[in-house]
């Protein structure tokens, strides 16, 4: 079928067929040419390098605390779904040991604001805090050390280094302060960064323009000043009329379920141009469109819904085509063409050069998301409270001063991660244990709960965290529930808490 489209193109004099099979060939629509590496280098050139290697910036996941008993939970969790993790530790060799190598160290102390730089933001999405003062039995009181992992006092508890001042209070509040300035929304996902692009991000990219319908128009796509930039020129000459640049078919298909659509940001010359997608790695298939406006030297943000696409096959629209599938995202296309759709005509189409610069394009998610979870404790109003009865509640409200007000600072930690601005959740569990076997969970609001919840558990809450909407700004308290129910069940409870005033 190429063969013969070759040689009836070919006829045509001002037809060039040397650009036509550089594209072909820059595309891999002629696959024995892989295997002739020579003939591919004479016909590409300086563009005959290797698939670059790509997938998207992954939003990563910061856990502080990571090599406590909730932490290392979480941390192990988030590997297991494929998530970029990043662990705030005090010791990395120490660290090691307990929650593995294949993992991005940070070593920093959160009660040391100097320690904390902005690096250790790059690229997170989402923070994970587990941290806590670390308590211990008193000297002679170790045989105890087991009832406390499992949610049971022990006689004699102190605390073993630091204070819940610096820990609870103090360093939460570095971290947030930190946090707000320098991470990223979880609601986007990064594709493709051209304000930091290299040439191998750039050289996924190629042009695709209407020689290969037999027409002249000429692109490229090249960075320059921290922006990418589709130019060239569009002509009608030989009934041609579009240009374009597409990427190769990317290594793994992008999987962006989850998210609801495609964000460009863009600065124009006042033409109408073309975003596609494709879902699956055939040269001539279907492609699904979105047509935006552009206005002349001016920075647009252009949301291209999913819902919103239109399946086309060279320009024709394909109405019994399935549904974009956002799991399997094989390429990307930025067009400029005189056709809309089925023969219209582009209203705002002008043949000659034309400009279209990109500074970054992103997945986006339209419900907003916790950037910053927090593992606090139950009772933390509790101490001082004249309605209580002291001798009723949990061991850590009665032994609040002698533990040097350790509930009180991780409130004061609470109130500090609310005033932020960020998109948070506080999770204030009851007693810890080390139960393996499936709970449950019961949420509640007032700090009135009592009971037990495993760190299993609450690692699980904290992986549905990240995933939820319904969650964000909003503090409760979580027990073991005397019936089981699924993770499911624990979205709709919390989409019925109250959110913080």
């Amino acid at each position: 079928m190429v063969l013969e489209t070759i040689f009836a193109m070919s006829q045509q004099k001002s037809w060039e067929i040397t650009r036509f099979l550089k594209t072909l060939t820059y595309f891999d629509v002629i696959p024995f040419l892989n295997n002739i590496p020579v003939i591919k280098e004479m016909i590409l050139g300086q563009e005959s390098i290797a698939q670059p290697s790509f997938s998207p910036q992954k939003g990563t996941i910061l856990v502080a605390g990571a090599t406590g008993g909730v932490g290392k939970r979480v941390v192990q969790r988030l590997q297991q779904q494929n998530y970029s993790v990043r662990v705030l530790v005090r010791s990395i060799d120490r660290s090691r040991s307990i929650v593995g190598e294949n993992l991005d160290f940070y070593e920093g102390d959160i009660t040391i604001s100097d320690s904390l730089k902005p690096e250790l933001m790059k690229n997170v999405t989402g923070i994970i805090c587990c941290t806590g003062t670390r308590i211990q039995p008193v000297e002679g009181d170790t045989e105890n050390r087991e009832k406390y992992y499992q949610g049971v006092k022990f006689y004699e508890p102190e605390v073993a280094e630091s204070t819940p001042e610096a820990v609870e209070y103090k360093g939460i509040k570095n971290l947030v302060q930190l946090a707000y300035q320098e991470m990223q929304d979880s609601s986007y996902l990064p594709i493709f960064n051209f304000r930091n692009a290299t040439e191998e991000i750039k050289s996924i990219w190629g042009a695709l323009d209407d020689v290969v319908m037999g027409g002249v128009s000429e692109s490229g796509f090249y960075l320059d000043h921290q922006k990418a930039v589709f130019s060239g020129n569009v002509s009608t000459e030989n009934n041609g009329g579009f240009a374009s640049v597409r990427t190769k078919n990317f290594e793994s298909p992008l999987n962006l379920s989850g998210y609801q659509g495609i964000y460009l940001r863009v600065k124009g010359d006042g033409n109408r141009y073309k975003f596609f997608l494709r879902c699956d790695s055939s040269w001539d298939g279907i492609g699904y469109a979105y047509s935006f406006d552009t206005q002349k030297d001016v920075w647009l943000d252009i949301y291209v819904p999913f819902a919103e696409l239109t399946p086309v096959f060279r320009a024709k629209t394909m109405n019994d085509a399935p549904p974009l599938d956002a799991s399997q995202i094989n390429s990307m296309q930025l067009m400029l063409s005189k056709f809309e759709y089925d023969k219209q005509l582009n209203p705002y189409f002008n043949p000659g050069q034309f400009r279209l610069e990109v500074e970054e394009i992103k997945a986006y998610r339209e419900g907003k998301t916790p950037q910053f979870i927090m593992i606090s404790s139950a009772g933390v109003t509790r101490p001082g409270r004249t309605d209580l009865d002291l001798s009723q509640e949990p061991p850590a409200v009665q032994m609040n001063e002698q533990l040097g007000g350790l509930l009180t600072w991780k409130l004061a930690g609470e109130n500090s991660i609310r005033e932020s601005g960020l998109r948070y959740t506080i999770i204030r569990p009851c007693a810890l244990t080390e139960e393996t076997e499936k709970e449950g969970l019961y949420f509640e609001q007032g700090d009135t709960l009592k009971g037990q919840v495993s760190r299993e558990t609450i690692a699980d809450l904290c992986l549905l965290l990240l995933k939820t909407p319904e969650a964000v700004n909003k503090t409760f308290e979580a027990a073991k529930s005397s019936e089981f129910n699924s993770p499911e069940m624990w979205r709709q409870k919390l989409s019925q808490l109250t959110t913080d005033s």
